[in-house]
Parts: C-alpha cells; structure tokens; sequence
C-alpha cells in the first residue's frame, strides 16, 4: 500500500520543472468518419512504441511525450506522434482529436485489455460511455510539499483552464448547448471533478490506501479527478482539459498549465500561503465552464463577484506572460490568448452552421495534422 513515505520519495526527486502531454486521440473510420475500434491493430502497426497506448474504448489512442525542458519541445514530439499514427493508419482509419465525437452512438464498444478487466466489469453500460478524449498535462514540481502546494492553488484555476480549453460542443448528433459535454460524461464515473484539498502528502497516501482497502482503486492510476498528484510519476497532472484539435492549440493549453504551475512554485517558494477555497465554489465556476466555456461569468471565489471569464483568462495570461519567458514559451501562451478569443467548441459551432455534424467531424480529421 501507499505510504506517505513512499510518496515523498518520487516527489522529493530533484530536477527542474519540466512538462510532459498526454493526448486521448480518436480512431475513426476513413469513410464513414464514425468510431472504429481497431487501435489495437493501429498500434500493432507502431510496432509498440512507448509513445502510444491504448486506451479503455477501442477506438482510442493514448499518445504520450517524454519528459520535456520548455513546451515546444513537448509540442514537437507531439506532432511527430501525429504524423506517425497518420502514416500507421492510412487507407484504413484517420485519427482525430476533440473532446468528444459530434455524431457516434453514445455506446462504444471497450478495449479487452487484462489491465482494464476491473472497469468493465465494475462500471459497465457506463464504461461504455466514456467515449470522451482528455488532454492531460503533467508538471515536475520537485519537493513534496511544493508539489502539494501547487497542486491545491492549482485547484481555483481549473475552471478558467476548462472554459479555455472547452472543445466538445457536440454529443450524440446533437448540439448539447454545452461548450463541453465531457465532464457530464466522465461524472457517471467515481472521483471526477474538482478533487479535494490536500494538507500534505502523507493524506494523499492515506486516501489511495483507503481506496484499495475499498475495492474502490484497483490501482493508483484510477485515483481519477481533474487534478491528481500522480502517484507514479511524481507531477502534478492537470487533466480538465478538452483534447484540442490542433498540435497549436494543445501547445498553447499546455503552456497555461506549465506557466501557472511555474508561478505557483514560486509564490510557495516565497513563504506564500496557498489559499484553500471551497470545493462547491470552484465547482460553481466550472459548471459556467462547461456550460458557456470563456462566454459565460466565473465568480471571485472569496468575495462571489462574477465577471466575465474572458477578462478573468486574460488577467490570467498577463500575469502569467513574464514566467513563460523564463520557461522557454511566450510563443505557445501568446497562441493560448489567440484561442480565447475562438475556443475549440465557438469553431466547431462555426463549422455547423447548416446543422451537420458529419461535416464537423470531417472538419477535426482535416485538422489533424494542421
């Protein structure tokens, strides 16, 4: 089991802040642009490269950078992964990237994995709607209480990083009225959302211990949330995001995460003290989140003033402007200020103007490798 120890161990690791991206990537069809669940043989065609996983739906593909110095580096790896699945597929299936598929049936057909045994015989009809696609981000905070530090005022941000990543309008054939649908889905499952606030690392050990005397963690890696302190790898891992459509927009999300991570650091690093909000406030702003994306308000999660959560992501971007020179990524943050003014979820309304989400779906395959 779990020992706060153990867990301080891998945090306490040296080294810098570096970042690393995980992609959920979507295996379609060439013709029908419809879910295919064949990223078994697409990856048997990779010759198992570690960079490229499966995932619990079959038509699903983890792709997975390297540990990376600066954002660009990690965008770079990225593309190249993309242009490897796309040559790995090609006359067969074509890949895409989003947070959910536009038109295909709610019911997706899952990986039979050994490793995902526990989640389909536990979860069920509702493992087989998890047809949704995350982009994940991990930063290396060394030192354990630096990490938990980060990890709690990382917390009060997870809104404004949804409504600038929301990229999932579409569900089902059907415009749900939501910038993203994706965490209405992943909610059918346990530990999603806003995770809790962690004093130090020793309760993060307490609680993975907890849940595997529960039954309720068949292993570390499903201590699921929008937010976790990986067990594993030793990064705060921020996982709210949508999957984006383009390698730029990815590139751009990430740099967010990395900067704000940077600032964070620093701040605990300066004998500031992390505020604790309320779980129910943030998880008030992240319905706005999910329902309106950056068009909605996000209130001030001590005082309840709302404000419109565009301005809040560009008071965000300003502060966080002169950390991401230091990391090596103004470029990618200044892509992050020009994906606010047309998140991923306004431009596949856009691309719907006659009501087809077929030609949305074309329009995220095309884009692909853009």
């Amino acid at each position: 089991m779990p020992t706060a120890e153990g867990l301080s161990a891998v945090f306490d690791r040296p080294g810098e802040l570096t970042v690393g991206i995980e992609e959920e990537l979507m295996v379609l069809d060439a013709d029908t642009l419809d879910f295919a669940p064949r990223a078994d043989e697409l990856l048997a065609g990779l010759h198992g490269e570690a960079s490229f996983k499966g995932e619990l739906m079959a038509a699903q593909i983890e792709h997975v950078t390297a540990p990376a110095a600066t954002v660009g580096q990690a965008a770079t790896q990225i593309a190249e992964g993309r242009r490897r699945l796309a040559r790995a597929g090609a006359g067969s299936v074509v890949l895409a990237a989003a947070g959910a598929h536009p038109f295909a049936n709610e019911l997706g057909e899952l990986s039979t994995a050994e490793r995902y045994r526990h989640n389909r015989e536990e979860y069920g009809i509702v493992a087989r709607r998890q047809l949704v696609f995350g982009l994940h981000v991990h930063v290396r905070v060394p030192g354990a209480q630096r990490a938990v530090a980060v990890y709690n005022g990382m917390r009060a941000h997870l809104p404004e990083l949804a409504a600038l990543a929301a990229n999932a309008p579409f569900h089902a054939g059907r415009d749900t009225g939501l910038a993203s649908v994706r965490p209405k889905i992943s909610e059918m499952l346990p530990r999603q959302g806003i995770p809790p606030a962690m004093a130090d690392i020793g309760e993060l050990a307490e609680a993975l211990r907890w849940g595997e005397r529960a039954g309720a963690l068949a292993e570390p890696g499903t201590w699921w949330w929008e937010l976790r302190l990986h067990p594993v790898l030793g990064t705060v891992e921020v996982r709210v995001p949508d999957q984006q459509t383009t390698v730029a927009n990815t590139a751009a999300v990430a740099a967010v995460v990395h900067s704000l991570a940077r600032r964070l650091a620093d701040r605990h690093d300066a004998g500031e003290r992390t505020p604790i909000h309320p779980t129910w406030r943030i998880e008030q702003n992240r319905w706005s989140a999910c329902r309106h994306g950056l068009a909605g308000t996000l209130a001030d999660l001590d005082t309840g003033e709302p404000r419109p959560a565009r301005n809040r992501l560009r008071e965000l971007l300003a502060q966080l402007a002169p950390v991401a020179g230091e990391l090596g990524c103004s470029a990618e943050l200044q892509a992050a200020g020009r994906l606010a003014e047309s998140t991923g979820a306004e431009r596949q309304r856009a691309v719907d103007e006659e009501g087809d989400p077929r030609a949305v779906t074309r329009w995220l395959a095309e884009r692909f490798l853009a």
